[in-house]
């Protein structure tokens, strides 16, 4: 289900986001049955108007469906109102990202990530999974006299989410010392960044020669960063990193909770923008990735525009790429055409690489 505000400019169409919301459901095993469009001024306390509501009642006699998933994060009050009159579980945008996150993270940094956005997803939600929470309790060894199950609860996560913290504090800890060294070696550092599933970890196994990182054609098939030494044709090593892909509307709890990896942005001499040139939302995808690095203060690190899998783009300058580079402003200097399963174009990419890090000083 999405909503759609009436007059209001939108980067992108709202039939394109429930595709990618589909796409996000069904990587998360979730069938598709039907997809509902909501026009209006702006969400309600149910987020939908009471026409779409029976349209969805009535659908769910017809389906049978058990979940509704919604493009939007809502609010508390919305996911209750819509349960209470749905009577199915109710998803939205951000808890089936960071669902799809959770079955994506490898190592115990990404799990511990996960875990910490999940918690602080849940906590102000806590009051509408309880239907006996205005009893008191005082059960022996459970709770303390006097405390209800959702008092309990919510001291349970709390607790919870400073231990992730902490945990999370000690890893950003580590990754600044290793940084550190990396500074006093004078060692580049040269960042892949990108809308998910542009085919980042395919660029980065193909400029490393070897099948470093998990590549699967589907979205957030990598979640944990992976560094790797280089050595560019001219004998300058540099350090490349291949990090977490961005997505619209992504929770900034999501963002918050990755401040460790994502801190890896920060101390990039140059950031290698990623954009499948094959789709057909390229433009609105590398939108999102320029507002996500202006979000993180990033939006004025140098950076090479890349333009993927031209293999997929009929001619050599197809449309697509066109209207990446009109809507991005960027020169031949600063842009690049690559096909990353072909290599197509890595030999231009290392050489603008190279020349990227002289002019800004990098040695």
């Amino acid at each position: 289900m999405g909503f759609e505000i009436n007059r209001k400019a939108s980067l992108w169409d709202i039939n394109d986001s429930l595709d990618e919301l589909a796409q996000l459901a069904e990587s998360a095993g979730v069938l598709v049955t039907e997809r509902i469009i909501q026009k209006g001024r702006n969400p309600t306390s149910s987020y939908l108007g009471r026409g779409k509501l029976e349209e969805l009642r009535e659908a769910k006699s017809e389906l049978g469906y058990t979940v509704a998933i919604f493009d939007d994060e809502l609010t508390p009050t919305q996911q209750r109102n819509l349960e209470a009159v749905l009577e199915v579980k109710i998803i939205d945008r951000s808890a089936l990202i960071l669902d799809t996150f959770a079955r994506r993270a490898r190592t115990s940094e990404g799990k511990l990530q996960v875990e910490l956005a999940q918690h602080q997803y849940d906590l102000p939600r806590l009051a509408g999974q309880w239907t006996h929470l205005e009893r008191l309790g005082g059960g022996i060894g459970t709770r303390g006299p006097g405390e209800t199950q959702l008092e309990t609860d919510r001291r349970i996560i709390r607790k919870r989410i400073r231990h992730l913290q902490e945990q999370l504090e000690t890893v950003r800890r580590q990754r600044a010392l290793q940084r550190q060294r990396n500074t006093r070696n004078r060692i580049p550092i040269v960042s892949l960044v990108g809308y998910t599933n542009a085919g980042k970890s395919t660029l980065f196994n193909s400029i490393l020669k070897d099948a470093v990182v998990l590549v699967e054609d589907r979205v957030f098939s990598t979640l944990d960063p992976i560094t790797r030494g280089v050595v560019l044709p001219n004998g300058l090593r540099v350090l490349l990193t291949d990090t977490v892909g961005f997505i619209q509307k992504l929770p900034p709890i999501l963002v918050a909770a990755f401040r460790a990896t994502l801190e890896e942005l920060d101390q990039a001499s140059l950031l290698l923008h990623v954009v499948d040139i094959s789709h057909h939302n390229a433009s609105e995808q590398s939108q999102v990735v320029e507002d996500t690095l202006k979000q993180l203060k990033l939006f004025d690190r140098p950076r090479i525009l890349i333009l993927n899998k031209a293999d997929l783009v009929a001619g050599e300058s197809g449309e697509g790429q066109d209207n990446v580079l009109d809507t991005l402003s960027l020169d031949e200097a600063s842009t690049a055409i690559v096909s990353a399963v072909t290599g197509l174009g890595i030999k231009e990419l290392l050489e603008k690489i190279e020349y990227q890090l002289s002019e800004n000083q990098v040695k």
